[in-house]
């Protein structure tokens, strides 16, 4: 059988996927109100970002993947209009319900699917953009999730992943000190929930760095792809373009 990561620990990689599961059915209700806590409103700013980097226009169609609580999809939607389209989709269905609740509440009806981003329903060069923010990390196998990316895409498409990623050097020690110290504490007090937190902050550093990545989203078939550093380096946007 084989092994892969949850945070630091090593599983049977049939296990890591309920294990993800269960993390995040246990955050979806306070998923929003944690993000503003933990990043000071921050990943408002880099989401904001991202979409502003994707040159969506009217008409386009988007692809939202593991796109929860429906931010992202919900700013597409605004962008591409009616002759547009954006499906929201994510692997877990309490997050996937909190998104779609949340979109509806807005004025919102977007398609919603609950699917894998290792094995996407969808044909081949469908979506003009596909976006994956804070989500690659939590995924087994991130080469496939990133080829069947590649391959829903249409000749010319782009490709966004937002992630945590390596921050600059300076400022680890203050980094890991609050992921391990501060982050699991306001997990207990806001969601009643460590140990979803500690997976989180062990998991960001498990995920590939920026080069690493770079070269992953080449090997899946992406053409160009740029690396857009935020608040040095704890997150950053890879952007790629399919061939």
């Amino acid at each position: 059988m084989s092994r892969t990561h949850f945070g630091f620990q090593q599983v049977d990689e049939s296990e890591k996927a309920s294990r993800v599961r269960g993390v995040f059915d246990s955050v979806a209700n306070k998923y929003d109100v944690m993000n503003d806590l933990m990043s000071a409103g921050m990943h408002r700013l880099w989401k904001a970002y991202t979409i502003t980097a994707s040159g969506v226009r009217p008409g386009h169609k988007v692809l939202d993947i593991a796109g929860g609580t429906g931010d992202l999809s919900e700013a597409f939607a605004k962008r591409v209009g009616p002759s547009g389209m954006v499906v929201h989709t994510d692997i877990n269905l309490a997050m996937l319900s909190t998104g779609r609740d949340r979109l509806i509440n807005s004025g919102m009806a977007l398609p919603t699917t609950l699917c894998d981003a290792e094995k996407l329903p969808f044909p081949a060069h469908t979506f003009d953009i596909v976006s994956v923010a804070f989500g690659l990390r939590n995924m087994t196998h991130k080469d496939l999730a990133l080829k069947e990316m590649c391959r829903v895409l249409k000749p010319g498409g782009r490709l966004l992943v937002l992630e945590f990623s390596k921050v600059a050097k300076p400022l680890e020690k203050a980094y890991d000190w609050y992921s391990f110290n501060i982050l699991p504490k306001l997990g207990k007090l806001v969601a009643n929930d460590e140990e979803s937190y500690r997976y989180l902050a062990e998991s960001i550093r498990m995920h590939p760095d920026q080069a690493t990545l770079k070269a992953m989203m080449k090997d899946a078939g992406f053409g160009h792809v740029d690396v857009h550093n935020m608040t040095a380096g704890v997150v950053a946007l890879h952007m790629g373009i399919k061939c």
